[in-house]
């Protein structure tokens, strides 16, 4: 009886909130609509139909949409052999793309796709060219850890197609058995990595896509049960995290890592391309992991779809990552990541707590808004010191310090420019509450790149600069409000308005809140104006604020953050701690709730549970 009305109340609870979210799904994307054919659900259906048809029909017309493609290369190939069309024109372009491998792992991820999408439809001449080119191309493994994923899944599965095998038909001289052995041992084991301390390339908007490939074809094309139902609860992993963390498919707050471009126009990510194709919460974008996902089978849970959709709420999400792995100028291997984000319907504010850890992309920190079409961008705000330092490089990387920054700026042209907007700093750390936030920097004299920059960018509806030193801003339905904790100058840019200050010991308090909570623009500067605020930055950066919930929070540099007059307490950060997220660390296990629904992965056991409460 008790699980008969368990069942009765878990689908009035879905009734209810079917509407709400399928609204939203209808209202935010036009371009998906006009794919789809998508309407408003009029009347409450069982859940699981009205989220997988649309799925199904995203899914359908993204892989359409590379088979129908008349030019391209390995995925529109595996594409069109996927539905069965345009065989000739794939075997001449695949021939042709075979003259010359290049691309290290990023050739082998589609490459393997191809390979195993086309098993039943290429002939067995171009399969063995295929084969042939794993003994006669030597693709470089890199260095990072989704270098590694892509490597060692496309290792793992072209040696599983061929086993039994000597070293001299394998491209490293070493035989099929032990090819298979090293990369399933690393799969585990960065699996293991990931459930106990967390990723150390975490909540990459733009690297996202290359996590999510490897695993799809591990759920697709692994033959072992135990390694594919791995990767399926990988998958639930890795979307979950974003699921949690997403506002219209714009993954928000800290990263470990981003490009100059997408961390202004936070939509233009594989992340964002990835949110459409499963949730349809934001527009259409091309992207090839995205079609590999699709070509793999995999469908997310409902209970994603909804952890992704419904921001009806506000909530605090907290994470515990890590660094990648150290190898100089640190005592521990891998440093913790405290990740916290606020997120609402109207705008979403997130941090890490600042120094160094990810070299060369990171993103610290940021204040991120809702608008009408994420296409547009530029719906962001934050602040950074522009760091570029040998010392940061080598503390990751085994190369000779002094080269370092040349090498880098090869690939990485902005690294060492003054006017950068990503980029790591020993000299800044962070403090967060809700929708509050403290920056403080204290650079020392000689440091490359004396100064801090401020993003704000022109699409900002209002800009203000207060006699009371705040900068009252306006994007979207959220109202910002800054204080400089030094003197400053404008710089006009092309896309924005850069806040310039040379002031070594410096910092920032910002304080967000939605335009709905006051009559005015006017009430929310005059209620931000009566806070009560203490800052120095003499002898070192100090603030003491009182938020507008009443939170007081006490923050000097070099010093453990106070909230309320208590110390928080970090080391008892869980891996995941939010409403919809539930993970201890070192548990290897995770918790996906949202309301009475339930979906536990445990990978200590390899399997799935899910109830209703």
């Amino acid at each position: 009886m008790k699980i008969k009305l368990g069942i009765v109340i878990w689908l009035l609870f879905q009734c209810a909130i079917l509407s709400v979210l399928t609204a939203k799904q209808g209202s935010k994307n036009q371009l998906s609509q006009e794919i789809l054919k998508e309407k408003p659900i009029d009347k409450c259906l069982i859940s699981r139909v009205e989220i997988h048809n649309p799925f199904e029909a995203r899914r359908d017309s993204l892989i359409d949409f590379f088979a129908n493609r008349p030019t391209g290369g390995y995925i529109e190939i595996a594409a069109k052999l996927f539905v069965g069309r345009d065989l000739e024109w794939a075997l001449a372009k695949l021939d042709t793309l075979m003259q010359n491998p290049r691309g290290d792992m990023f050739w082998m991820y589609p490459f393997i796709t191809v390979t195993f999408v086309g098993k039943n439809r290429l002939p067995d001449d171009m399969k063995q060219k295929m084969r042939d080119l794993w003994r006669t191309y030597t693709p470089y493994r890199g260095d990072t850890e989704n270098h590694w994923a892509m490597y060692y899944t496309a290792l793992y599965l072209i040696t599983q197609m061929y086993p039994n095998e000597p070293g001299e038909s394998w491209f490293n001289g070493r035989s099929s058995e032990e090819n298979f052995k090293e990369a399933e041992e690393y799969l585990i084991s960065w699996m293991d990595l990931t459930t106990t301390l967390g990723q150390g390339e975490f909540d990459s908007p733009d690297y996202f896509g290359v996590y999510i490939v490897p695993m799809a074809q591990l759920f697709a094309f692994a033959e072992d049960p135990k390694m594919k139902q791995r990767a399926a609860m990988m998958l639930d992993y890795l979307i979950a995290d974003f699921a949690a963390e997403n506002l219209d498919g714009m993954w928000l707050g800290g990263h470990s890592r981003t490009y100059p471009d997408p961390v202004l126009n936070q939509w233009n990510t594989s992340a964002a391309g990835i949110s459409w194709l499963l949730f349809g919460n934001t527009p259409f974008q091309a992207r090839g992991e995205s079609a590999i996902l699709a070509m793999s089978g995999y469908e997310p849970p409902e209970i994603l779809y909804y952890i992704a959709m419904d921001r009806s709420q506000p909530y605090v999400h907290k994470e515990l990552k890590r660094t990648r792995h150290r190898i100089r100028h640190s005592e521990v291997r891998n440093a913790p990541v405290y990740k916290y984000t606020f997120i609402r319907k109207e705008y979403g504010i997130g941090s890490l707590q600042g120094g160094l850890l990810q070299p060369i992309q990171q993103h610290t920190w940021d204040v991120t808004w809702a608008i009408d079409d994420p296409r547009q961008g530029f719906n962001t705000l934050f602040c950074l010191h522009p760091y570029s330092a040998g010392y940061e490089l080598s503390m990751y990387f085994p190369e000779e310090m002094k080269l370092m920054i040349q090498g880098v700026t090869k690939s990485k042209n902005t690294y060492d420019s003054w006017d950068k907007w990503t980029s790591a700093s020993p000299y800044e750390q962070v403090f967060q509450q809700k929708d509050a936030l403290i920056a403080l920097y204290n650079i020392p004299k000689g440091t490359r790149f004396e100064h801090i920059s401020g993003f704000f960018p022109k699409s900002l509806t209002k800009r203000e600069v207060d006699p009371s030193g705040w900068i009252f801003c306006h994007g979207g339905e959220a109202y910002i409000a800054y204080y400089p904790l030094a003197k400053y100058q404008w710089i006009e840019e092309k896309n924005n308005w850069r806040l310039h200050s040379t002031t070594l010991k410096n910092g920032a308090i910002v304080q967000v809140a939605p335009a709905s909570e006051f009559e005015s623009f006017d009430e929310f500067k005059t209620k931000i104006r009566a806070l009560q605020r203490k800052a120095t930055i003499e002898p070192k950066p100090l603030v003491s604020f009182t938020t507008l919930a009443g939170d007081i929070m006490e923050f000097a540099y070099d010093e453990a953050p106070k909230l309320n007059g208590i110390i928080v307490d970090f080391e008892a950060w869980k891996l995941f701690d939010g409403p919809f997220l539930y993970a201890e660390k070192g548990s290897r296990m995770l918790e996906i709730k949202y309301g009475p629904m339930h979906r536990l992965l445990d990978f200590n056991n390899l399997k799935i549970k899910e109830w209703v409460e």
